[in-house]
């Protein structure tokens, strides 16, 4: 029996996955089964399936994730303004895309070199433990994501971490006995505005960005503050990393302030690697030939950097495009991660007939 993207996507909505995957889990296992695959789960959670050669000289790797946000958004299928539209938490993000990249699994027959590996991750959407366990080395990685059927070759990595800054508390009537933390976080922001002054944009991704987000000083009205600290949030542009962008924030603060304030910049604790931009050369054969098929299946054909973080960032440098049915947000407001999250059943169709065309291409028996 052929796959019917549509009718798994039916399936796969109504099922809850913001609080726990295992019951999606056991749907995705149970569907590659009975479609002739043989899937395996691993101890971080992930499905793994793979057809072709063993030892390829062409591999070429799908991964999305199962996971979705809260809270979970009842499944609907509806008919507005002549579009054939599936409603509910994950129809784009991403059980849109993984319903699509299914079918394009199913439908490939690998050449005799080559191997194409199905990986589904559990947590894309909190720590990206999964993804960050997979032990994969291909030749080219296509994420699945809700881009609009556009080829995403590029995102922005996101970092996070808290500035201290450190100072002696004294009694309020007798400010200059003290050292004032919150008067240095004057110079400091002043810093973090300037942080990237001559940076030049990346040619896809533009300017990086940093966004002071949360603040906290101080610890009674009538006491000078010892303490200040700012979270920031970064969205950063290649070729820069977490612990690169740690030391020169650190640096650029400590210049700033007064010597007798302490600086300190900490990287969040996660149990996983921060997801780090990343870019793809849009010369790439995986980017024209996806491209391309999605212009013939009646996508844009469209090239363009993604808006999103995504775990696409630890299958780089190895090529990897982000591609999928729906997208983040319309002409409305926001879609994925909305209570109005949708896909148009016609772009879920699209995007398999496009992956199918291309992996076809690229990996496929002539």
């Amino acid at each position: 029996m052929g796959f019917d993207p549509v009718a798994f996507l039916e399936r796969a909505v109504p099922v809850a996955s913001n609080d726990g995957v295992s019951e999606m889990r056991t749907l995705l296992v149970e569907t590659l089964a009975s479609h002739g695959a043989d899937p395996a789960v691993d101890d971080a959670g992930n499905v793994v399936a793979a057809r072709g050669a063993a030892d390829p000289e062409t591999h070429l790797v799908f991964n999305t994730h199962i996971d979705t946000v809260s809270p979970h958004v009842p499944f609907e299928r509806t008919t507005d303004a002549g579009d054939d539209v599936i409603r509910g938490r994950g129809s784009c993000d991403a059980k849109g895309p993984l319903a699509a990249i299914l079918a394009a699994f199913f439908a490939v027959e690998p050449a005799d070199d080559a191997r194409v590996t199905l990986a589904v991750t559990p947590d894309e959407e909190v720590l990206s433990t999964g993804a960050a366990a997979l032990d994969l080395d291909a030749d080219m990685y296509v994420v699945g994501e809700p881009t609009g059927l556009d080829v995403c070759t590029a995102a922005k990595g996101r970092f996070q971490g808290t500035l201290t800054l450190s100072g002696v508390a004294s009694h309020a009537a007798e400010p200059q006995s003290g050292v004032n933390a919150v008067f240095a976080l004057e110079r400091a922001l002043a810093a973090i505005r300037a942080f990237d002054d001559g940076r030049a944009a990346h040619p896809q991704l533009g300017a990086a960005t940093l966004t002071p987000t949360t603040v906290e000083g101080g610890a009674a009205t009538n006491q000078v503050p010892a303490t200040c600290e700012l979270v920031l949030d970064r969205r950063s542009v290649p070729p820069e990393t977490a612990a690169a962008f740690r030391d020169s924030l650190e640096t650029a603060v400590r210049d700033a302030v007064p010597d007798d304030v302490g600086v300190a910049f900490d990287l969040t604790e996660r149990p996983t690697p921060f997801l780090e931009a990343f870019a793809t050369d849009e010369d790439h054969e995986l980017v024209r030939t996806l491209a391309a098929a999605s212009d013939r299946a009646g996508g844009s054909g469209v090239v363009r950097p993604f808006t999103a973080a995504t775990e696409a960032s630890y299958f780089a440098p190895a090529p990897v495009v982000v591609f999928g049915p729906g997208v983040l947000a319309d002409e409305t407001g926001a879609v994925a991660h909305a209570d109005r999250e949708y896909v148009r059943v016609a772009d879920v169709r699209r995007a398999a007939d496009a992956l199918t065309d291309a992996v076809g291409e690229l990996v496929g028996a002539n």
